[in-house]
């Protein structure tokens, strides 16, 4: 006889309850992605710099039109809690303390990718678009390309994707999907490799 294997599924509230709790360490990232409790991979020097020079452009960008997150949960509604590596927001009166932001509230959703760039495709992209969140790019540290995609569909057979992908160099500018579409200098953003 097979035995059977389950995987238990955990919802927002359940999630959320465990985080109270303490039930993972304070160093421990881990995200909800459709009921399920995901290890976040470890973060090389290249993605730790290109998230310094995010951190440090953008900070400049968005200052008083909207707001930066950083490694922090949005929440969506397939059970799903993602930590993004930035979320730009628009601002709230109490700087989201009481509850993480949601895709009505989300301008962009960024994530810097090497090792999980299969994972920012394959996985968190049609999680984000099925969320119906407009504007989704991943910095590509493997090519040195920013994606950017936007335009949200779900096609006849309920896969979601976006319905554009434009390729930005490392040496290019790009908008921000904000008030005053603000640019954002890609050659202060991607590492600077064998410099």
């Amino acid at each position: 006889m097979l035995s059977q294997t389950t995987t238990r599924r955990f919802t927002l509230d359940e999630y959320h309850r465990l985080i109270e709790l303490g039930f993972f360490h304070e160093d421990e990232r881990v995200e909800l992605i459709r009921g399920e409790l995901v290890q976040m991979v470890a973060k090389g020097t290249a993605h730790t710099t290109c998230c310094s020079n995010l951190i440090r452009e953008l900070a400049q960008l968005v200052a008083g039109k909207a707001e930066l997150r950083c490694q922090d949960p949005i929440t969506l509604l397939s059970s799903s809690e993602p930590e993004p590596d930035f979320a730009i927001v628009r601002s709230t009166a109490d700087n989201y303390l009481s509850a993480h932001p949601t895709p009505a509230d989300i301008f962009l959703v960024i994530e810097i990718a090497d090792s999980s760039l299969d994972y920012d495709r394959d996985v968190k992209m049609p999680l984000y678009a099925e969320a119906e969140i407009s504007h989704y790019w991943i910095f590509n540290l493997v090519t040195n390309q920013l994606e950017a995609y936007s335009e949200p569909y779900k096609d006849s057979l309920n896969n979601f994707g976006y319905r554009f992908k434009r390729i930005f160099l490392a040496n290019q500018s790009v908008e921000l999907p904000i008030a005053s579409s603000p640019l954002l200098d890609l050659s202060s953003v991607f590492p600077r490799k064998g410099s």
